[in-house]
């Protein structure tokens, strides 16, 4: 374990105090040790882009340079999917994952289970009422298994996001490999920065016009890393 309450303070410009509560919350990945709280730098960079934090210290800025997934071609091997039912996180991680395509290999409680182990960890909301959940570790070891599926839920549920939104709609990320997750998590990131894909998420427009949308995001992110 990396880090120390003192560089998650420096990280953030944020108080002792706030580390803290954020502890007390489980708003953030943290672990106890000989009776002191220490941080996995992994953890905490996916919680960063998860949650879209700014990071002031630069030895521990999470870059997003030399990206090549192809979000695009993810989201259609996962699928869209419509109307989730579910009132609790348990049930509507649940009824995705029966849902979407999962590789022949993958038995679904495992991966039910593995998504329901990393919320109990911590939450995987983002904010403005999306969820990134996804197993704690890789579940899969080929890259043409990787996916992303989207999930609008019939009925928003409290993942206990840190802006107190309930949760419409859920990016359930399966990745080969932590790098290729934070590249993953990076793109969906930077998506919902803009309001305007927040709206056809919130209207769930059809698959169509969402990953036309997401398409021609990614074209204009290439253009911004090329300049």
């Amino acid at each position: 374990m990396e880090l120390r309450i003192k560089d998650i303070v420096e990280m953030l410009e944020v108080s002792e105090k706030t580390v803290y509560r954020w502890i007390k919350e489980r708003k953030i990945p943290c672990y106890r040790i000989n009776h002191q709280y220490r941080f996995n730098r992994a953890e905490i960079n996916e919680w960063i882009l998860n949650n879209k934090i700014s990071v002031v210290h630069p030895s521990l800025q999470v870059t997003q340079g030399g990206l090549t997934t192809d979000l695009e071609d993810l989201i259609k091997r996962g699928g869209i999917h419509y109307n989730i039912d579910g009132h609790t996180v348990r049930d509507v991680l649940h009824n995705t994952v029966h849902a979407m395509p999962t590789p022949q290999a993958l038995s679904k409680d495992d991966l039910f289970f593995a998504l329901l182990n990393r919320e109990e960890l911590m939450s995987t909301a983002a904010g403005k009422g999306i969820a990134l959940p996804h197993p704690r570790t890789p579940l899969i070891a080929n890259v043409q298994d990787a996916s992303v599926s989207i999930a609008f839920l019939k009925n928003p549920v409290d993942f206990h996001a840190l802006d107190g939104q309930p949760v419409h709609t859920l990016f359930l990320i399966l990745t080969f490999a932590p790098k290729r997750h934070l590249e993953v998590l990076s793109k969906i990131a930077y998506l919902c920065q803009h309001e305007a894909f927040i709206a056809l998420l919130s209207k769930r427009e059809p698959e169509e016009k969402i990953l036309e949308a997401v398409r021609e995001y990614e074209m204009v992110w290439s253009e911004m890393r090329q300049e």
